[in-house]
C-alpha cells in the first residue's frame, strides 16, 4: 500500500481517484466509487477501499466539511465548483462506504492494524472524522 498518511486521501489510490476528478463535471464517478465500495460489502479490497474513502472526503468538501485540506486535496474544491453540492442521497451512499471502507473485516482494516496500534489509532480517528462530517446535518 502507497500509503503517506493515514487521511482520506493519503494513498496512491486515492491520489489517483482525486486527479481523475479533473475531467469530471459531475457527481457519478463519485457515486460509482462509493456503489461499490458498498456493493462489496466488510471484503472489499483494500485499493476499493482507499478510493471509497476518498470519493467520501470529495462528498464532505461538496457540503463544506472537509476532514482532509491540504496540497492532495487541492483539486477537490474545482471539482465541487464544477459538480455543485451533493444531494442526500449521495451524502447516504457515501456513510455507507465509509462504513464499509473501514469494516474490521476488511483488507484495509487489516493493513493498517498490522502497521502498529499507533497508525491504526490515527487510521480510526480519521474514520470518525469522515464519518462525523458526512452525518453532521442527516
Amino acid at each position: 500500500m502507497g500509503t503517506w498518511s493515514a487521511e482520506p486521501v493519503g494513498n496512491d489510490a486515492a491520489a489517483d481517484f482525486v486527479g481523475d476528478l479533473e475531467d469530471e463535471r459531475g457527481w457519478s464517478v463519485v457515486q460509482a466509487a462509493l456503489t461499490a465500495a458498498t456493493e462489496a460489502g466488510p471484503e472489499i479490497d483494500s485499493d476499493d477501499a482507499e478510493v471509497a474513502l476518498a470519493a467520501a472526503e470529495v462528498v464532505a468538501h461538496g457540503l463544506g466539511r472537509p476532514t482532509q485540506d491540504d496540497a492532495y486535496t487541492a483539486s477537490i474544491a474545482q471539482f465541487v465548483d464544477r459538480a455543485g453540492k451533493p444531494d442526500a442521497a449521495l451524502v447516504s451512499l457515501a456513510a455507507q462506504a465509509v462504513a464499509a471502507a473501514a469494516s474490521p473485516d476488511g483488507e484495509l482494516a487489516e493493513l493498517w492494524d498490522d502497521a502498529g496500534s499507533d497508525d491504526l489509532a490515527e487510521w480510526r480517528e480519521s474514520i470518525t472524522r469522515l464519518t462525523a462530517s458526512l452525518s453532521a446535518d442527516r
